[in-house]
């Protein structure tokens, strides 16, 4: 994984915009299937905040829950875990390593290979087709 990114408060708040502020800065929650719309062709999903490649298409799934959800990440080091006990339960965070930004929560109900349901805020993701621009 590249270096850390950091901004300042400001440049958080244009490059992500308010929503994605909100989840990615402030570990808010968009609500559920407010991010249908990401293509099915193959692809990378890459951190809205740094642009890193975060999951591939080919490994999203149709949970139910209302937001993207898959089963890895490309690279374990591109994901960072932590406690959330906020709204009274307790669950894996998951977050951008590069960048630190909120993108959901990680829980041990997926399907096979992994297990996991990796459920992840739809507004920190941006979507890169394979063979498009970087």
């Amino acid at each position: 994984m590249s270096d850390k990114v950091t901004k300042t408060d400001l440049q958080w708040r244009q490059t992500l915009g308010d929503l994605g502020y909100e989840v990615m800065r402030n570990h808010g929650t968009e609500r559920p299937f407010t991010h249908d719309d990401f293509p099915e062709t193959a692809g990378t999903f890459r951190c809205a905040g740094c642009g890193a490649p975060l999951f591939e298409q080919s490994d999203k799934f149709d949970a139910g829950c209302g937001w993207p959800s898959f089963t890895r990440p490309l690279e374990d080091e591109g994901i960072g875990e932590s406690r959330d006990a906020r709204h009274g339960m307790v669950r894996t965070e998951v977050h951008c390593a590069r960048c630190d930004g909120h993108l959901g929560h990680v829980f041990p109900d997926g399907p096979a290979p992994t297990g996991l349901r990796y459920c992840i805020n739809g507004v920190a993701l941006d979507f890169k087709p394979d063979g498009g621009a970087e």
